[in-house]
């Protein structure tokens, strides 16, 4: 039976999935900022919402149907860490919706791709098995294949943290340093993610699966990931700002590294790659000196 689903988002990634589960028969509405909280909360009588907002915007959208007497599901698929919080989307959710049923979807999923019809494959992840396996059977298209697991926390922090490497990544590849460099840098920036997953409560599987992996070297190689083109435009030595301006949409490795640097001060972690793009985007040190500072760094055991 067709799903009644809204789409909380009009950008690249929400107009991509409410596209594919339209054509899966599904009955689809996308909610735009535009559209004001009135129609936002109607969409509390669908059978599923699924929240694709940038992460800045999540507490709004569910501060907004917190109030509402139905409470559907809550597919999140917004990325990253809150800047002062240090929490995940589904999170936030739950902060401003407490009960709602959060799931998480990730993976290595660039939209541009996705809507030329090129195969991809992602996680849907949340505590219920039962709600999991009737969404992915009802969601999957045949360009997009949904695997399930139950560390929602782990594919929702692993999906945030890479978009914080691809930026490293980027800067790497703009300084021409070749790709045996590249190859290090993200062996260690996946060793980064695993610290931070595991260490709020992620499990260490999910670091190695489409939503951890996966999704790093998508979204760290490709000039469609706007992290990725963000870090090229440092190692440029244009103004942060003005290279984040320059790219449609939201650079979400942004405020997550400033979250993810100061959850790494409050918890006393070596956060190297990081800390060096923060230091980036702060303007505190240029990219070749960055690069110089982790390869400085006190020989140790792998």
């Amino acid at each position: 039976m067709p799903l009644a689903i809204t789409v909380l988002g009009g950008g690249a990634w929400g107009s991509t999935l409410a596209g594919l589960f339209s054509a899966r028969g599904h009955r689809l509405r996308v909610w735009r900022r535009i559209d004001g909280p009135e129609v936002l909360r109607a969409s509390a009588a669908d059978d599923l919402i699924v929240s694709a907002v940038a992460l800045a915007g999540v507490e709004d959208v569910a501060a907004a149907l917190a109030g509402a007497s139905a409470r559907p599901p809550v597919i999140s698929c917004s990325k990253g860490l809150h800047p002062v919080l240090g929490l995940t989307a589904s999170q936030l959710w739950q902060r401003r919706c407490p009960g709602v049923q959060a799931l998480v979807l990730s993976g290595p999923n660039l939209a541009v791709e996705l809507r030329q019809g090129l195969p991809a494959a992602s996680v849907l992840a949340g505590a219920d098995d039962a709600l999991l396996r009737h969404l992915q059977t009802e969601l999957s298209h045949d360009c997009f294949r949904l695997y399930r697991n139950a560390d929602p926390l782990g594919t929702e922090l692993a999906g945030g943290l890479k978009n914080v490497m691809a930026i490293a990544a980027g800067v790497c590849d703009g300084l021409q340093l070749g790709a045996n460099a590249r190859a290090s840098l993200l062996t260690r920036a996946l060793a980064e993610m695993g610290l931070v997953l595991v260490g709020l409560g992620g499990r260490q599987e999910t670091l190695y699966g489409l939503a951890g992996l996966g999704d790093l070297l998508a979204t760290a190689t490709s000039p469609l990931s706007r992290n990725y083109r963000f870090g090229l435009g440092l190692a440029a030595g244009q103004d942060p700002v003005a290279v984040a301006e320059q790219i449609e949409g939201t650079v979400e490795g942004v405020p997550t590294c400033a979250g993810l640097c100061a959850l790494g001060a409050r918890r006393g972690w070596s956060l190297p790659v990081a800390e060096q793009v923060q230091a980036l985007v702060e303007g505190r040190i240029d990219p070749e000196g960055a690069l110089r500072r982790l390869m400085e760094r006190r020989l140790t055991q792998e």
